[in-house]
């Protein structure tokens, strides 16, 4: 992955975000109001935002290994700078991650209840 695509990553979960704020949105409205459709498109949102920062994180956690493996070859200042720069995103990672898994399972369950809501 390279520079341009980690600042776009990092971009999102820095920024104000488009995704996390529908999703607040939805969960802020009153439970007899809600779209079964849209509960449903933000949740297929969210899943892909969570996917795409496990994936990111597994880059981070392969690129740490590499490093550790040339530890010894290697520039040590500059390999210790970039682990400790890696491991600092990995943990923004899983903080986002944790946060966006928690807000998704409260929508699911606002979904599961808008779709077994009867119809009026």
């Amino acid at each position: 992955m390279n520079l341009s695509e980690h600042t776009s990553i990092l971009a999102w979960m820095t920024e104000p975000d488009a995704l996390l704020a529908e999703i607040e949105r939805l969960l802020d409205g009153s439970e007899g109001d809600d779209d079964p459709e849209l509960l449903a498109r933000t949740l297929t949102d969210g899943y892909a935002r969570a996917l795409r920062l496990e994936a990111e994180r597994s880059r981070l956690q392969k690129r740490i290994g590499q490093l550790t493996a040339t530890l010894g070859r290697d520039d040590p200042a500059t390999a210790v700078g970039e682990l400790a720069a890696l491991d600092e995103r990995i943990r923004e990672h899983d903080g986002a991650l944790t946060s966006l898994r928690a807000k998704l399972e409260l929508l699911r369950v606002r979904h599961s209840l808008a779709v077994r809501a009867p119809a009026g």
